[in-house]
């Protein structure tokens, strides 16, 4: 494909610095389509922005902007959008397609898979701090991008909802993994219940703490920005941990088809707790601390569960490459959460020494 033709009038639109030499594809994302740009000058990020998925992209766009301004009023380096000749943050054109650009943040490395306990535990040091870099910003200015995103009990009548219907007759191909899913249901509702009793503080949250949304300094390994903002949102810093473990404390990759290399490491969730913890002990609550390990086995449970309901549903909302992709990424998930929900007392033990060396 002709990538420098088919998105030149796009580019045209937004206020790019030097003459456009180069467009490739970039990245690795589920959601959106993502592009280098590269100019006589910089380099930038071109992303065609998927309106199925985030129906409000003005709301969206305007959560990123008021989070990057919070972020850069800090001297936090963080993505920087790029306003087009109109003076608006992203493009919509009239079949209502809509494209955003960020300045590329140059220098930088993201990784698919924790190999390194300390890359990791930088990690988790730089989600936390980005926790606490938002322990003041008013949360009432965002709009809940994509309602319930982490809201599992949702999340698992979405699932039955699906089942039920079975658009593409898809069941049949998936009762083992439907019935991990039924026998487990009952067990995903702590977190809901503890921002509805106020037992649990609602936070301001990134929601998708994939290890490759955070960029690292090629050269030292260290954060230095936190990318992929389109779910910042209200919600729990349970909601953050857990993800980040979910994806980072596996052995294999989200579509690993060879279940055996899938496992739960302990060592890398003890580096990333070490990391994320140290950044949050003045501010993180006694019952945040006990559901640390919960949240990891939590999030990993509902990430399953999303991508066996799309696979039910025909694959609509993430992107897949093959028929059974969302059924491959739904096993590794529940594979790593049978594990994760075997050593939850090994892991309380393990967060407590981490919290008491920590004082």
């Amino acid at each position: 494909m002709d990538y420098m033709k088919a998105y030149k009038n796009v580019l045209d639109a937004f206020s790019l610095e030097g003459t456009i030499q180069e467009i490739c594809p970039y990245g690795e994302g589920h959601i959106n389509q993502t592009f280098l740009v590269t100019t006589s000058t910089k380099r930038y990020i071109l992303q065609v922005m998927n309106t199925h998925v985030f129906s409000d992209p003005d709301s969206l766009m305007k959560n990123i902007c008021y989070v990057t301004k919070h972020l850069e009023s800090k001297g936090i380096e963080t993505l920087h959008v790029v306003f087009t000749k109109r003076n608006e943050p992203f493009l919509k054109l009239e079949d209502n397609s809509c494209y955003r650009i960020y300045d590329f943040i140059e220098n930088t490395v993201t990784f698919q898979k924790a190999t390194d306990p300390q890359v990791f535990c930088n990690s988790g040091y730089a989600f936390g701090e980005f926790q606490n870099y938002l322990k003041e910003f008013d949360a009432s200015v965002l709009t809940e991008t994509i309602p319930n995103f982490h809201n599992t009990p949702i999340r698992v009548r979405n699932f039955l909802e699906a089942l039920s219907k079975d658009v593409v007759s898809r069941a049949k191909e998936c009762e083992k993994e439907i019935q991990f899913v039924l026998e487990r249901k009952d067990t995903l509702n702590l977190v809901v219940e503890g921002l509805q009793d106020g037992s649990i503080p609602l936070r301001v949250t990134h929601n998708d703490t994939k290890l490759n949304n955070i960029l690292m300094d090629a050269d030292t390994l260290k954060a230095r920005a936190v990318i992929d903002l389109d779910t910042i949102m209200p919600g729990s810093m349970l909601y953050d941990f857990g993800d980040s473990i979910r994806f980072g404390a596996s052995t294999a990759a989200e579509d690993e088809k060879n279940l055996e290399l899938v496992h739960f490491d302990r060592s890398l969730f003890e580096a990333y707790t070490r990391g994320y913890y140290t950044a949050v002990a003045d501010s993180i609550t006694p019952k945040e601390v006990e559901l640390l390990p919960y949240s990891a086995y939590l999030l990993t449970m509902e990430c399953g569960i999303r991508f066996l309901t799309d696979y039910l549903m025909g694959d609509v909302y993430f992107a897949t490459k093959y028929k059974e992709h969302n059924l491959i990424r739904c096993r590794t998930q529940f594979k790593l959460a049978l594990e994760i929900y075997e050593v939850l007392d090994e892991l309380k033990c393990l967060v407590k020494r981490i919290q008491e060396e920590t004082k």
